[in-house]
């Protein structure tokens, strides 16, 4: 019982002096199975508040309004002219690693995934938890001692590397569970690695918030066609989603252009097939998801 409130305090006094703690990962991933020589580097933030956590690109997060203003500026000039005369509106293909951001809502750790599938968002809601074997095997992993902890989770084998020394039963991406924050976790393949690399306390204006919907109303969504709201899905819903996006790539432009009809449309001051529009976004997907094979969590999109 003393432990307890022991660890409260201590959370307590964390939560006291600054309303989020945020954590700095070296994600580390190898997105072709088939070319494991090119690995790809990304900074990802942990930002913990006494809500949840939430789990995102930092380039995503600094550099969220110059890239919807390259796509405001790719855009212009766009349209869909139908044979009436009216306008239909655009839409953007979404669906790289920077849009994934993990939510976990305390203190249930109900986790959700947003992302994204084409021109559609989705918060898919996890209906599993890691089931953690701890090891006593221990080391130090930057500054911190740990200790080692084993999972299957997501269609992949993990070992994770946690510290009491740090009072969060959280970690990076989809993982929580273990006496302490996991600082270092990587899949038994070598494809997917991630090491904390620093830690501060931020003002809340200068985080991510915990409720998805705020974050995804952006006026150039808005602009472009798009709510940005997020549907909401169970992991086999969206499976079930995925397989049919990989199937048909172009069924969101399909459907966008039988309300145009046989119209046409308008780039840059010039006209553009409608066969010849949807024969490059099928291709240009499929090349992309041939080359992005080797996913984080291969049950969820098998």
């Amino acid at each position: 019982m003393n432990k307890i409130i022991a660890f409260g305090c201590i959370m307590l006094g964390i939560f006291a002096q600054a309303q989020i703690n945020r954590f700095f990962y070296d994600y580390q991933y190898i997105p072709d199975s088939g070319n494991r020589e090119d690995v790809k580097k990304e900074m990802m933030y942990l930002d913990i508040s006494s809500k949840g956590s939430r789990y995102y690109s930092r380039d995503a997060f600094i550099a969220d309004s110059v890239q919807m203003a390259k796509v405001a500026a790719m855009m212009k000039g766009v349209s869909l002219q139908s044979a009436g005369g009216g306008r239909a509106k655009a839409f953007v293909m979404g669906g790289n690693n920077n849009m994934n951001k993990v939510v976990k809502e305390y203190p249930s750790f109900t986790t959700y995934l947003l992302t994204s599938i084409g021109a559609d968002r989705y918060k898919v809601k996890e209906d599993r938890k890691p089931d953690w074997k701890i090891l006593p095997d221990k080391q130090k992993i930057g500054e911190y001692n740990a200790q080692k902890a084993t999972a299957t989770f997501g269609g992949r084998d993990w070992i994770a590397w946690f510290t009491t020394d740090i009072p969060f039963q959280d970690g990076p991406y989809k993982f929580y569970g273990l006496p302490g924050l996991i600082v270092k976790i990587e899949d038994t393949t070598g494809s997917h690695k991630m090491t904390l690399a620093g830690n501060k306390k931020v003002n809340a204006s200068e985080g991510s918030d915990t409720d998805s919907s705020k974050t995804a109303s952006l006026p150039i969504l808005a602009s472009l066609g798009s709510d940005g709201k997020e549907i909401e899905l169970t992991n086999a819903q969206f499976r079930k989603a995925w397989k049919e996006y990989q199937a048909d790539p172009a069924k969101n432009m399909k459907q966008m252009l039988s309300n145009v009809g046989s119209g046409k449309i308008m780039m840059n001051g010039g006209d553009v097939n409608q066969a010849e529009v949807i024969r490059h976004i099928e291709k240009t997907q499929k090349e992309a998801m041939a080359k992005n094979n080797n996913p984080i969590e291969p049950d969820l999109v098998k």
